[in-house]
């Protein structure tokens, strides 16, 4: 522990630099993207110290601690307005299936059916005038283990 301060109290440079890879290393083993900006503030503290900026430790890690928080922030707004209709996740096949059109497999009685979407056949419940076998529909929404369509227009 000796050394690690010694190493702080020589060159703070390097404590922040290391802080920042390790960070970043962290990131792109569990890509999380909550890790990125405070390796990226951890990078700017570290220019700044390498600079000649002399804050002491508390006021670094204070530095530190807003340029993460700003920095964060930031990238949420930006990322909104970059990509202001975010899709669902490519890994929810439920929730991609809202919207897609399905062929009904097994005609309507009382409300409830079979379709056929996205390569699978999917219990079904839909209101007003039973669909047909071969009729087309449109996912609407999940109720728990099947779908509800209503009649593709």
């Amino acid at each position: 522990m000796d050394a690690v301060l010694d190493i702080y109290a020589s060159q703070p440079f390097w404590i922040w630099l290391a802080i920042g890879v390790l960070l970043l290393a962290v990131e792109a083993a569990l890509s999380t993207e909550w890790l990125l900006w405070p390796a990226v503030a951890a990078g700017v503290v570290a220019v700044l110290t390498a600079l000649g900026l002399d804050l002491g430790f508390a006021g670094e890690v204070g530095l530190f601690a807003i340029l993460t928080v700003v920095a964060t922030l930031f990238s949420r707004r930006l990322i909104q307005r970059v990509n202001p209709d975010d899709k669902p996740d490519v890994n929810d096949r439920e929730a991609r299936l809202i919207g897609q059109r399905a062929r009904v497999v097994e005609t309507f009685v009382d409300g409830r059916g079979r379709v056929f979407v996205s390569g699978a056949e999917w219990a079904a419940e839909m209101d007003g005038v039973a669909a047909e076998a071969g009729d087309s529909v449109i996912v609407e929404s999940l109720n728990g283990p099947s779908l509800r369509v209503k009649r593709a227009t």
